[in-house]
């Protein structure tokens, strides 16, 4: 097993680094949500095709890559749907559908022209039509389609379809997310693929949970060697150094096991409890480093309109997307006793 990053992977992180740090921009708390322009200049720049297979034209990689993506979108905290659009749904289209779905679906999302959200819970399907709903869908408010789980099926949905409603919400720090209901809608099968959904999408909210701790440490470690109280640096007082240490350790145990789940999935080892491991602790983890940003920032931390507080209110939403650090020990409790 070598967690070495690949050398397309850092290719990509890099371009990924370069383009956002020049074109992602940040509305304000509770607001927007998606920064189209940063989204058509991944997708003009190559970044969002790079991942997926040359059969697609794209670069003929996979999801270690992806990760390396997602990462830099943490870092920048990017408002940009490529963990639904391209790590799932993209991902899935390439996978199980088929060419016209292709054209139709993937090509228009890779050139950054169109977003694809999903939707794995609340749903029913009868002879290919579905119906339900589910709340807070990330990135829905903006999306030309769905991949949907009902009924041990996968479907894709039109937005535009009749019995199609999404109502937008706002979330803890934008309001891209939508009550998504289906009534009687009908829907194109890719199958069952719900659980290889929900592992790649987990495993893509750990690498970006990553991005989110590691860039929200460096801005917490910069600010304690630098911010004076009763004529020292805070970085110098015993109790500072060890939360900075520990937040490093956590950092550290995120990318790990988040680098060993993305290994597993894409070498068909079974990877249900390593992707267990990984989002208890970008959740776990995720929880203290934004925690321990927020306290040694002192009251700046807690100022909607301070970048540290983009870093606490991201880690806190991706703390509990696609289950939360109890619900991975219940799952891990779960896969081990199967074992037994």
């Amino acid at each position: 097993m070598d967690f070495t990053p690949s050398e397309a992977s850092a290719d990509l992180a890099a371009l990924t680094r370069r383009l956002l740090t020049d074109k992602a921009t940040h509305d304000p708390h509770g607001t927007g949500g998606f920064d189209k322009t940063a989204w058509t200049a991944l997708g003009q720049a190559g970044v969002l095709d790079a991942a997926l297979p040359s059969s697609l034209g794209g670069g003929g990689f996979g999801l270690p890559e992806q990760c390396a993506v997602l990462t830099e979108i943490g870092r920048a905290v990017a408002a940009v749907p490529y963990l639904p659009s391209i790590t799932m749904a993209a991902a899935a289209l390439a996978e199980f559908g088929t060419p016209e779905l292709v054209d139709r679906w993937v090509l228009p999302v890779l050139r950054g022209e169109r977003v694809l959200a999903v939707a794995l819970s609340g749903f029913t399907a009868a002879d290919g039509r579905v119906s339900g709903a589910q709340t807070a869908v990330p990135f829905a408010a903006f999306a030309h389609g769905f991949l949907v789980a009902a009924s041990n099926e996968v479907f894709l949905v039109d937005a535009s379809a009749a019995g199609v409603s999404v109502r937008p919400q706002q979330t803890v720090d934008h309001a891209d997310a939508a009550i998504l209901e289906l009534s009687d809608v009908p829907g194109v099968s890719l199958g069952d693929i719900g659980e290889w959904l929900r592992l790649r999408g987990t495993v893509g909210v750990c690498a970006q949970q990553l991005g989110v701790v590691e860039r929200a440490l460096e801005l917490t470690a910069a600010y304690a060697a630098e911010r004076k109280q009763f004529g020292h640096v805070i970085g110098g007082f015993q109790a500072v150094r060890q939360r900075l240490a520990d937040a490093y350790l956590d950092v550290e145990a995120v990318r790990l096991t988040t680098l060993q789940a993305a290994w597993q999935l894409t070498s068909d080892v079974p990877a249900a409890e390593a992707v267990a491991t990984a989002k208890f602790w970008a959740a776990e983890a995720g929880h203290r480093v934004a925690h321990t940003a927020v306290h040694v920032h002192g009251g700046v931390g807690i100022d909607v309109d301070h970048v540290v507080h983009r870093y606490f209110a991201a880690a806190k939403r991706l703390e509990f997307q696609l289950g939360g650090a109890t619900r991975q020990l219940l799952d891990l409790g779960d896969l081990l006793a199967d074992r037994g």
